[in-house]
């Protein structure tokens, strides 16, 4: 009897193992696919147009790249995580949810199998969706006639690449400005052409002394602008506010505005009696707007220079208003630096939209203040390569 219990239990110990012996001989995982990606966070969502698009799931075993579309690279921060499940076993370097730099471009991931025998690389990217777009490269330039009192000055326009059509898109108040001049060439004007821009020729904004009339007159500064819509030249002694005629109407939905600046602003700030403000510094402007062009009557709507004051609340408080895009410091540098800025507002709607039932505007001044004839003489803002990008239709 105890030789048979003997028996038996040296039995479950080979059986047990052998059971031991067939788990550790068990092939480890060969498998090294990324199964889903996602990023997390509020602060991250606001890049996002979709907040769909923070996550990938059911990432394909043949796929090498995984992409997030995010309504701007320039906004995301330097450095993000990016989170990851892998196959079972498998391992991910750079690890998941380490900080790394997607600005710069996509970021490769390796994955290693369990067993250490297989990898696969993923380039992970965060991109902008592409657009359709209008470039506005400021190579079309042409010299006014001569003005009363001696004046010739820059205007710019552009031509469709199809039908070779020119369009006088944008103005300035540079006609304004050659009533206060005599004898002026292009360059000195406030709005002028220049060979040196980020590609080809740019736009100089300057903001430029009137003279003696001009300070008699109350407007002793000319500001540099350059905007779409037209210069109503017989409003500047009447109500000054009512030359810029802001606008012209499109029949798409705007999304952004990108282009290349340089702001240098200059010296010595002074109010409408030229008088100096000390510690005040001057400051470029750069904004967008997109509005109703006829109002509930039929009539027809323009914002004027005296309507876009107040730009943080122009959506509440004008009905009109649909949208509005605005870089909201303009930093001073001498480097071409790129600037970006989004439309925000309102639903638009796109029946409207598609029977050109609403104004784009798109304004660059060299002084914020300028409207008010505040700012500081010598102040300049270089403008080249805008681009209107928008809504497929």
């Amino acid at each position: 009897m105890k030789r048979s219990k003997l028996s038996l239990a040296m039995a479950l110990l080979v059986a047990s193992l052998s059971l031991t012996s067939c788990i550790k001989e068990e092939p480890k995982n060969k498998e090294c696919d990324i199964l889903n990606a996602w990023v997390q966070g509020d602060e991250l969502a606001s890049c996002f147009t979709d907040k769909a698009e923070m996550r990938k799931s059911d990432i394909s075993s043949t796929d090498k790249e995984i992409t997030f579309k995010v309504r701007s690279v320039m906004s995301l921060p330097k450095q993000l995580p990016v989170y990851f499940d892998v196959t079972p076993g498998a391992t991910v370097e750079p690890a998941s949810g380490s900080m790394q730099d997607f600005t710069a471009g996509p970021v490769t991931y390796t994955v290693t199998s369990e067993d250490g025998a297989w990898k696969r690389q993923y380039k992970v990217a965060f991109v902008e969706p592409v657009l359709p777009s209008f470039k506005f490269s400021f190579e079309n330039v042409e010299v006014s006639e001569k003005t009363a009192t001696g004046c010739y000055y820059h205007k710019f326009y552009d031509i469709d690449t199809q039908t070779r059509q020119t369009y006088y898109y944008w103005d300035s108040g540079n006609s304004g400005a050659a009533m206060t001049m005599s004898g002026g060439q292009p360059a000195d004007f406030p709005t002028s052409s220049v060979d040196n821009g980020y590609q080809g020729k740019g736009v100089c904004l300057k903001t430029v002394s009137t003279g003696a009339l001009g300070e008699w007159m109350k407007k002793p500064i000319a500001a540099g602008n350059l905007f779409v819509g037209k210069f109503l030249v017989e409003n500047v002694l009447i109500d000054p506010l009512k030359c810029t005629q802001f606008g012209i109407p499109v029949s798409v939905i705007p999304i952004k505005v990108t282009g290349y600046y340089k702001y240098l602003p200059g010296d010595k700030f002074t109010d409408l009696n030229m008088k100096e403000v000390p510690g005040r510094k001057d400051e470029a402007s750069i904004y967008a707007v997109f509005y109703r062009n006829k109002d509930v009557a039929g009539d027809k709507v323009f914002l004027y220079g005296d309507d876009v004051k107040d730009l943080d609340h122009l959506v509440e408080n004008n009905p009109n208003v649909m949208k509005v895009a605005q870089v909201k410091q303009v930093p001073s540098t001498d480097q071409w630096t790129r600037f970006e800025m989004f439309f925000e507002g309102r639903d638009v709607d796109r029946e409207v939209a598609a029977k050109e039932g609403y104004n784009l505007a798109l304004v660059f001044s060299s002084s914020k203040g300028g409207a008010d004839f505040e700012g500081a003489i010598g102040s300049r803002l270089y403008i080249d390569e805008v681009e209107l990008s928008f809504e497929e239709k």
